[in-house]
C-alpha cells in the first residue's frame, strides 16, 4: 500500500527516487583526522531538553451560523476567553462581497419583474 494516498491508475509504475553519485571531488577526497579539541560534531537536537507545554487546554469553541445577507454557511473558531474570531471560514471579505452582489442580484430582479398588479392569473 502507498504512504502518499494518491490515486494511479493500474499498470503505472510508482516513480522512484533518483540516488545521485557523489561528486568527483569527494570520491578522491583523502579522509581527514583531527585531534578531538580540533573536531566538531554534530549535536543531536532531539535530545535537547524541551519545556513542558503543561495539560493541554482547549480554550476555542466552534460556532456555526447563517448569513443571511450573503446566503452563506459561516465556520467560525472563538476563543473563549476573550470571545474574539480566532479563525473564520469564509473570511470577512468574501462575506462582504457576496452580501454586495448578492443584493445586486435582488435589485436587478425587482427592477426587471413587473409591478404585482400588472402580473396576470
Amino acid at each position: 500500500m502507498s504512504t502518499d494516498f494518491s490515486i494511479r491508475p493500474v499498470g503505472v509504475p510508482a516513480p522512484t527516487p533518483i540516488v545521485r553519485p557523489s561528486s568527483e571531488g569527494a570520491r578522491k577526497a583523502v579522509p581527514a583526522e583531527l585531534p578531538p579539541a580540533q573536531s566538531v560534531t554534530a549535536v543531536d537536537t532531539r535530545t535537547a531538553l524541551q519545556p513542558d507545554p503543561g495539560p493541554v487546554r482547549d480554550d476555542r469553541s466552534h460556532q456555526v451560523f447563517v448569513d443571511v445577507a450573503a446566503g452563506a454557511i459561516v465556520s467560525q473558531v472563538v476563543d473563549s476567553l476573550t470571545n474574539l474570531v480566532v479563525q473564520q471560514y469564509p473570511d470577512e471579505a468574501v462575506l462582504r462581497r457576496r452580501a454586495y452582489f448578492r443584493s445586486l442580484d435582488l435589485t436587478r430582479d425587482m427592477a426587471t419583474r413587473p409591478p404585482v398588479a400588472d402580473r396576470k392569473v
